[in-house]
């Protein structure tokens, strides 16, 4: 309720950037709880208790875009105000990753072990090698991560009709995965350098390697829980009102395309182009 209070959506909307603090304070407090209490399960509890702290925040701007569209009638002028809200959705969860991130690169190797324990597991089991110079492998690739990704989405959406905010659970848990893998590139790759250049170097190509497809990815993601909750509250407040809802639901399927188009753009990026930053 505090936190609820302390974060005002209408405020923060001028200024998405600040939300990028949010996130990282509460992922920073969150990890240290969770090794203090629950160290041997540390790498789900921060995920818990970052999103614990979040779900009331993120529950009050979907609610906001829901009365959005029950205002504004234009499909484009209504897209344009969603685009405040997946800014600070995006902002938010760049706090998340970069905190994660520094822990993990910072904090000795058994506890990193403990709190990204589960997080490395998965890196491990969905890492397959990037085929290059290829096209049959690389189209089979592509296919592969799009259903992966559009498999995410669908459960983005559908967590956040049944429980408004839900989508955050999932959205932070790959936060911590790819917070575990951008670290664990920097970490292992700074062992031989010396030089405060080739620190630079290595992270930029970490943050390069993850981030030019995982940022898009995660828009997506923001964009289809963004889309269902919309859908959610309106049913929530009985909005069924013919062509109220109707309204509703053609946005909310403007969404979810927009959102299965970028997922599109982040496979093609994953496969055709961040092998070559490797």
């Amino acid at each position: 309720m505090v936190l609820e209070l302390l974060i005002n959506p209408k405020k923060v909307s001028g200024k998405p950037w600040e939300m990028f603090f949010i996130g990282f304070m509460y992922s920073f407090i969150a990890l240290f709880l969770s090794l203090w209490i629950f160290k041997g399960y540390a790498s789900i509890v921060m995920v818990t208790f970052t999103v614990i702290a979040s779900v009331p925040f993120v529950h009050r701007v979907i609610e906001l875009e829901e009365k959005k569209d029950l205002v504004i009638k234009k499909e484009k002028n209504l897209l344009r105000e969603h685009k405040k809200a997946i800014s600070i959705f995006m902002f938010l969860f760049l706090g998340f990753v970069s905190s994660f991130c520094l822990l993990y690169v910072f904090l000795p190797a058994e506890v990193t072990q403990s709190a990204f324990g589960i997080q490395i597991e998965t890196i491990v089991s969905v890492n397959p090698d990037m085929p290059t110079g290829n096209f049959v492998h690389s189209f089979n690739l592509l296919s592969t991560i799009y259903m992966n990704n559009l498999k995410i989405l669908f459960f983005c959406v559908a967590f956040s009709f049944f429980y408004g905010a839900g989508a955050i659970f999932i959205l932070t848990w790959n936060a911590s995965v790819m917070a575990a893998a951008i670290g664990a590139f920097i970490k292992n790759n700074l062992l031989n350098i010396t030089s405060a250049v080739g620190y630079l170097q290595i992270t930029s190509l970490g943050l390069l390697m993850y981030l030019t497809h995982g940022i898009p990815e995660i828009v997506a993601y923001f964009i289809g829980g963004l889309a269902s909750g919309i859908i959610s509250f309106a049913v929530i407040r009985h909005d069924f009102s013919g062509k109220r809802f109707k309204h509703i639901i053609l946005d909310a399927l403007d969404l979810i395309l927009i959102s299965m188009i970028l997922l599109l753009v982040a496979a093609l990026m994953e496969v055709f182009i961040v092998p070559f930053i490797i």
